[in-house]
Order: structure tokens, then C-alpha cells, then sequence
């Protein structure tokens, strides 16, 4: 997918949640734009509705997720950026460690469809020893969460997008 990155490939598809690839009608940068575009996540992301991080290697990203797991209330999480490559993927993992002994690695994954569409897809692999057990906890309402969160970036970018090229116009 990404300079030989997919994670279809390189991870147990028993452990690996994922969003329907979704074609936007918006630049990859506009899109690009959006993921980075942390402090506004509330403004259109229905999982993540809070993020913080200077997105540098290695930096924490902060984040307020809303999951069914504690209804009306949202799940701190806290992971580090582990790529980044500019209108291409985002990405963070959680380490394994004794303290949390469930690892895992997102990556959001933007593919140029041409100069004004592209694909996007998320991704998060639930990997070591505890990886299956989780992916049968979570993965439904993980999925679920990444599709609602794939659609929104479309309607987001799509608007964004068409109020550009009407004020280029």
C-alpha cells in the first residue's frame, strides 16, 4: 500500500479491525489536512471527538474516544505516533508492557485515486499474545467506529473540497 506497508499483509487478519476502503471526491491533501487537523476533531469525528499531539515521531497522541464499552462516558487513550508520511498515512501504536499488555498499531492509509480523489482506509492490528483476545472484544465496535469515522472524513473532505473549488471558481 505504502511503500510496501499493508497491513492486510503483514498482520494475522484474526487480529486486524478495519474500515471498508471509502473513495473520497478531494484531493489526498485535503484529506491529509483533516487527519492532522487534531483540535478539530470533534468538529466531525464520531469516535475520536478529541486529540492532541505535535505528531512528531515518537510524540503521544492524547485522545478521548467514545466506545460502548462505558456509555456516555469517553475512554481516555493515550498511543505514539510510529509513521508519518505526508498525504499517505498516519499512524500510532500502544507499545506492550507489563502495565498494558495489549499492544496495538493504527494506520490511516490515504491512496491518490488521480488529482481529485483518493482512497482512504483505517486499520488497527491487535497484535502480541493477547491480540485474538481482543480483537473479539473490541473489533466489531472498533470496525463499526473506523466505518462511521471513514464516512464523516468523506462528507468532511467532499465539503471542503467543493467550497475550494467554488471560491477558485
Amino acid at each position: 500500500m505504502v511503500d510496501g506497508y499493508d497491513p492486510f499483509a503483514l498482520y494475522d487478519p484474526a487480529t486486524l479491525a478495519a474500515s471498508d476502503p471509502i473513495e473520497i471526491d478531494a484531493p489526498a491533501s485535503v484529506v491529509w489536512q483533516i487527519l492532522i487537523d487534531l483540535p478539530r476533531y470533534g468538529e466531525w469525528n464520531p469516535f475520536c471527538v478529541w486529540a492532541e499531539s505535535t505528531l512528531e515521531m515518537g510524540a503521544p497522541v492524547y485522545m478521548r474516544l467514545v466506545t460502548p464499552v462505558a456509555p456516555g462516558t469517553l475512554a481516555p487513550n493515550c498511543e505514539y505516533v510510529c509513521a508519518f508520511e505526508p498525504e499517505r498515512m498516519l499512524s500510532w501504536e500502544l507499545v506492550d508492557s507489563p502495565e498494558w499488555p495489549y499492544p496495538a498499531r493504527r494506520d490511516q492509509i490515504i491512496t491518490p485515486l488521480g488529482p481529485d480523489r483518493c482512497r482512504y482506509v483505517s486499520t488497527d492490528t491487535f497484535t502480541g499474545p493477547n491480540g485474538i483476545h481482543v480483537m473479539r472484544f473490541a473489533g466489531p465496535w472498533v470496525t463499526r467506529a473506523f466505518n462511521d469515522s471513514a464516512r464523516a472524513l468523506k462528507a468532511r473532505a467532499e465539503a471542503f473540497h467543493a467550497a475550494d473549488t467554488r471560491a477558485a471558481a
